[in-house]
């Protein structure tokens, strides 16, 4: 819980009084010129709750980038530009790695496991989910107004913040260096050292100023403080607790927890819930799997720490960031579904629902997972680029039985090209527009392909940016849909069915032009996508691709790049390398991720004295294949440049 504050709420709200009565109303807003409305709000809220402007909109930029969401809530029940919260109204259960078909470790080696545990809510919220019913008190405007009201809901934050001020002590300074310890406080956070990383990354934004135009239109602008420095000393004022970091795997400029996975047996030769592993000595840690929680973080926590269950190795949580770790990098954590990707993978869990576009996720989280997959990636030498830093949805399945089965997490709503930004790693175009090889990469709020399927079957989801672009079997949007062979079933418009479409950042080799349509080798099919010169789906780019070698008609794909069978020891049963229900065609082009050997890592037993990485002769090129990646073996195809 947050540190007691040093004056009742109650007392708060009667301190703030005087100044509510010059609070902005939606229609004094409205007097504004359109664009400009949601900048005078801040404003006028800054002045009225003697708040330093800069300092209510950086606030506000770490919580939504200053955009509304047409006052639908987050993903914790967090709502309009200031993200206050009333989780009641948002809480969910499904089990993220408990739904569907797919076996979480993906080996073929063991009985598949199946988790059917489901996180509980918790019985009571912590004050961070909480902070639009105080806002409420505070200003007293109401719950729907804070909800709905963008002008309103600013008001609600610059209140809170001013309230966070005097309950610490400190003066309504016009200085922003003076509000540290509010805005860290702000962040609901339960440990100094997450509210720090809060604090820290908001005056980070002050300091670089920042400026675009909202999901609804609006034009906001917050003017650079390059030199500003806060005084940190104000939060050893805030009665937060402290944390320790001791054990975890990451960045100082973020704040992480130890929140062990058990490796425990519990009867039956069974064990849980990851495989111990000497990683990167034993094997290369060659990708990053971003996966949604489909669940909240306390029920979360609760499931990773229990042996009979499965496991990631971070958590990300979205009021703030912060992070837990349950898995030390070097193990191999069971999250992604196929046990090649596991053995070479750390998997990150972000606080969030793929099925409900509007449960938004906060640029806090956004933020935070970029730092950490920076730290992991240099650390581990992984390229940041969209075949190394995967989605789950994009993990192939092992076999032509697990295709229908695997995980469409993090969804068409995951905002990949700001994500990447984040990185560090902008998908820019690399080559002439004429380049026979492209890169994803449609304006995510402008892209709004229509989707089915997310609250009720069939029934058309809210219309919201996305970072997918649909695909057709011709230049033709009333053309059939493509179609998945793996999956064995008509394509359709489903939030989680993943058969045609692409996403940012995401390459493919050019197939054919048509007017503003171009066509690029998918799945084993010429797939087509709309994209006019004004508002392009993708960036002309330059990388390598494989094609059949010569005298080959075609070749098989593989959903895992595992060694030929004279490689096994005697003491390691030899495992099946077998094709998918697709095939790489002469004349078609596949982008290459890299060239990676044929490898698994044999773990079945809980003493890890048992254990063996087996590596053979046989090489593969991983490529993107579908809206999965897939592996192709070296020998088959023919490596080439296209510029």
């Amino acid at each position: 819980m947050r540190g007691s504050p040093a004056v009742p709420a109650l007392a708060t709200a009667a301190l703030l009084l005087p100044l509510l009565g010059a609070a902005p109303s939606a229609a004094e807003s409205a007097d504004a010129p359109a664009p400009d409305r949601l900048q005078r709000a801040f404003a006028t809220a800054a002045a009225e709750y003697h708040v330093p402007q800069s300092v209510l909109l950086g606030v506000s930029y770490l919580q939504s980038r200053w955009d509304a969401h047409g006052g639908a809530p987050s993903v914790t029940g967090g709502y309009g530009p200031l993200h206050l919260t009333d989780a009641r109204t948002a809480l969910a259960g499904a089990a993220h790695h408990g739904a569907g078909g797919e076996d979480p470790r993906g080996d073929d080696a063991r009985a598949p496991l199946r988790p059917t545990a489901a996180p509980a809510p918790p019985a009571d919220l912590p004050d961070r989910l909480t902070t639009l019913p105080r806002a409420a008190e505070l200003t007293g405007l109401s719950p729907e107004a804070l909800r709905t009201d963008p002008s309103a809901n600013v008001s609600g934050g610059a209140a809170l913040l001013a309230a966070a001020q005097r309950e610490l002590g400190e003066p309504l300074s016009e200085d922003p260096a003076d509000w540290y310890g509010a805005v860290a406080r702000f962040s609901g956070a339960e440990d100094s050292a997450t509210a720090a990383a809060y604090a820290d990354e908001v005056y980070d934004v002050i300091r670089t100023g920042e400026r675009r135009t909202t999901d609804a239109g609006q034009r906001v602008a917050l003017a650079a403080r390059p030199g500003l420095a806060p005084d940190v000393a104000q939060l050893g004022g805030t009665g937060l607790r402290t944390a320790s970091a001791a054990g975890t795997e990451c960045p100082e400029s973020v704040s992480c927890e130890w929140v062990p996975a058990p490796y425990e047996e519990f009867g039956d030769g069974d064990y849980g819930n990851h495989d111990l592993g000497g990683r990167p000595a034993s094997q290369r840690i060659r990708y990053i799997v971003v996966h949604d929680t489909e669940g909240t973080w306390n029920g979360v926590l609760n499931m990773v720490q229990d042996p009979a269950y499965v496991s990631w190795n971070y958590t990300l949580r979205s009021t703030d960031g912060h992070i837990a770790q349950h898995v030390k990098a070097k193990d191999v954590a069971w999250h992604a579904g196929n046990w090649y990707v596991n053995a070479n993978s750390v998997g990150l869990e972000h606080e969030g629902f793929l099925a409900d576009p509007d449960a938004w996720y906060t640029e806090a989280m956004y933020r935070s997972s970029a730092r950490l997959v920076k730290y992991l990636a240099a650390k581990y030498d992984i390229p940041l680029d969209r075949q190394h830093v995967l989605g789950h949805d994009n993990v192939p399945g092992a076999t032509a039985e697990t295709i229908p089965g695997m995980h469409t997490d993090p969804g068409p709503y995951w905002d990949w090209r700001h994500y990447f930004q984040l990185l560090g790693r902008p998908f820019e175009p690399t080559a002439g527009k004429d380049s026979g090889l492209v890169t994803i990469r449609p304006d995510y709020a402008a892209n709004r392909p229509g989707y089915t399927g997310c609250e009720t079957a069939g029934e058309p989801c809210a219309a919201h940016g996305s970072s997918a672009v649909r695909l057709y079997s011709d230049h033709d949007v009333n053309a059939p849909l493509i179609k998945d062979a793996g999956l064995g079933t008509a394509p359709t418009t489903g939030v989680n069915d993943l058969s045609s479409r692409v996403s940012t950042g995401q390459q493919y080799a050019v197939a054919d032009r048509w007017g503003d349509w171009t066509a690029i080798w998918y799945l084993g099919q010429k797939a087509w996508f709309h994209s006019p010169a004004k508002e392009p789906a993708a960036v002309p780019a330059s990388g390598r691709v494989v094609t059949p070698r010569k005298g080959l008609d075609s070749v098989p794909v593989y959903g895992r790049a595992y060694p030929e069978k004279a490689a096994y020891p005697a003491d390691v049963p030899a495992q099946t390398v077998s094709a998918l229900p697709y095939t790489l065609s002469a004349g078609q082009k596949y982008v290459v991720g890299e060239k990676v050997p044929g490898e698994y890592y044999y773990a079945v037993t809980f003493d890890e004295a048992g254990h063996r990485v087996v590596t053979g002769e046989d090489q593969y090129y991983e490529i993107q294949y579908g809206h999965r990646v897939a592996y192709v073996r070296a020998a088959d195809v023919t490596l080439s440049t296209v510029r």
